[in-house]
């Protein structure tokens, strides 16, 4: 299990801390150090079963420079948001957890976070 975190925020040091108190066993990556590529993006986009306008953080202040909340969020942009991602991390909502089943969470609540400790 992974879980991707911004240590300054505190829905991800909570879910680090009940994975601690759990006794879970996983690996943490600062996602805005270790940014991760397109293709990483698009492998947990399909273990969440989102598309990525769904995990974008539209308040962040690089959404509104580059006016996201006017991008089209159909199929045909779709790589475009992928790409805005990885070049701005910083959109990425977090934390997200990938499951040891393959699948992945958005892990902003205990209950999500426990959801991916079950699978």
């Amino acid at each position: 299990m992974e879980i991707w975190i911004n240590p300054a925020c505190s829905k991800c040091r909570s879910a680090l801390t009940l994975l601690d108190a759990e006794g879970a066993d996983y690996t943490v990556r600062r996602y805005l150090e270790e940014v991760p590529s397109e293709d990483e993006i698009r492998d947990v986009l399909e273990r969440l079963g989102l598309e990525p306008w769904d995990i974008t953080r539209t308040q962040e202040a690089v959404a509104k420079e580059l006016g996201l909340k006017e991008w089209a969020r159909d199929a045909a942009s779709r790589e475009r948001w992928i790409t805005a991602l990885a070049e701005h991390p910083k959109l990425i909502q977090r934390p997200i957890i990938t499951a040891d089943d393959g699948t992945a969470v958005v892990a902003r609540t205990d209950e999500a976070v426990r959801d991916a400790l079950s699978r």
